[in-house]
């Protein structure tokens, strides 16, 4: 009598054959599942498998997992796509991994990000961010804005619409996963500035938003000057000298929209002269007219941006004013429609 070893989740069984009942070439027998009573350090403690061998409609998803799994820090290799891997599918399902892994952060969030402490989505002093969850955008607390965010960017990646197909994805399509990428963005800022221990710790266990940042930058999907969370995306540790907010250019609002509709920004900036000081005010506010699981198709507005909220800045000439509307993009080739002050 012989043992047979089969893995079947956290369970090794065994089964006890008979000498002519054992094939020496057959391969190992595994169930790749967690059974009911799995313990978390056993969770999905299964071989890994080579992304050919995985025969599934999720296999990118299951890969990109599995890589996370085996070391959260090896950003290069997790991000390292597969010789003869479609990109479009290969950036599509990091940005749904991404979404997923934001919930943990978020869970954590909510123990100290309470309306009543931080009662606007705000990254820096410079923006707020209005949330276009809602008819008309409006202010929302930092937990409901990353909620709403959240919920938004899993409707659109679940959309039978935009991405009826895990294996093959239309480049208009794709091209939607910046617009996503510049939102949820928003969220490892808030997290950064705001409760900057939480975000540490989580950070220390995931490498998530090293990871995020060498993902925008390695497919282009946003600008280097909106990633305001000052990652070290070599070792991936962040600046201890960066616990004050940096000072992006108020004509740059966070994420490149000089060809997207979906976003409303106005600056608007006063500058009082007394004796031997100058004081410079910048105000502006940053609105997504669409939610992202609505389409990004042109609109008219034919009325006036609304009315910011402010920030100072001392000995400092005053930047010029930039307003971005969906009327504007519309009518000009760029998307552009540029003020001076």
């Amino acid at each position: 009598m012989v043992k047979k070893e089969t893995f079947d989740g956290d369970i090794n069984m065994e089964q006890h054959l008979t000498s002519d009942q054992v094939n020496p070439n057959e391969p190992a027998m595994f169930a790749r599942r967690n059974r009911p009573g799995t313990s978390a350090k056993d969770w999905c403690k299964w071989p890994n498998e080579d992304l050919e061998d995985m025969d599934s409609t999720l296999a990118v998803q299951q890969f990109i997992q599995q890589l996370i799994r085996d070391d959260a820090s090896n950003v290069e290799l997790i991000l390292k796509p597969p010789e003869q891997q479609d990109e479009g599918v290969w950036k599509y399902e990091h940005v749904r991994q991404f979404c997923m892994d934001l919930n943990l952060i978020t869970v954590r969030l909510q123990e100290e990000c309470s309306p009543s402490v931080c009662s606007q989505m705000t990254a820096t002093e410079q923006w707020i961010f209005l949330c276009a969850a809602h008819k008309n955008p409006k202010e929302c607390s930092a937990i409901d804005y990353t909620r709403h965010t959240l919920d938004g960017a899993a409707c659109l990646l679940n959309s039978n619409r935009y991405f009826p197909s895990r294996v093959n994805i239309k480049e208009s399509s794709v091209q939607k996963l910046g617009s996503v990428c510049r939102r949820i963005y928003r969220i490892f800022s808030h997290a950064y500035f705001h409760h900057r221990h939480i975000f540490d710790e989580f950070e220390r266990e995931t490498s998530l938003c090293k990871r995020f940042t060498k993902f925008v930058i390695k497919y282009d999907l946003m600008t280097s000057d909106t990633l305001i969370v000052p990652i070290d995306v070599e070792s991936g540790a962040t600046e201890s000298s960066s616990s004050s907010s940096p000072s992006p250019s108020p004509s740059k609002p966070e994420g490149d929209e000089s060809s997207s509709p979906e976003k409303l920004e106005t600056t608007t900036t006063t500058t009082t002269t007394v004796p031997a000081t100058t004081t410079t005010t910048s105000s502006s506010i940053v609105i997504d007219k669409n939610p992202l699981s609505s389409s990004s198709s042109s609109s008219s507005s034919s009325s006036p941006p609304p009315s910011l909220s402010a920030s100072s800045s001392q000995n400092s000439p005053p930047p010029a004013q930039a307003t971005n509307t969906d009327s504007a993009a519309d009518s000009s080739s760029n998307g552009d429609n540029e003020s001076d002050a």
